[in-house]
């Protein structure tokens, strides 16, 4: 078994308050997760309006479909929306269990 994990710090500069971010995190969470059958939430930057931490999970037989999983989720996501600007991205292909 393999486990693709991802973690995208991302900046919401359009945003003015918590109810905004919810309202796009929400949409593209969402999405994410009806397009690519992948495990997504916000998992940091909760209190802040403008950043948002998402980490995405996804579990493959093959670690390289895993790795090319994630790699089309994020750039699904920078690609979605021209609200919101991805800041970093931390990837990592769990193997072996």
């Amino acid at each position: 078994m393999n486990v693709g994990v991802c973690r995208l710090t991302l900046r919401l500069p359009g945003n003015h308050d918590v109810k905004g971010k919810r309202r796009v995190l929400r949409s593209v969470c969402e999405r994410v997760r009806n397009r690519f059958n992948v495990a997504a939430a916000e998992v940091g930057d909760a209190d802040s309006w403008q950043a948002a931490t998402l980490g995405i999970v996804c579990v493959s037989n093959s670690s390289r479909h895993a790795d090319e999983m994630m790699s089309k989720v994020v750039s699904y996501i920078e690609g979605s929306r021209e609200d919101l600007e991805v800041v970093s991205q931390e990837q990592e292909i769990i193997t072996g269990f």
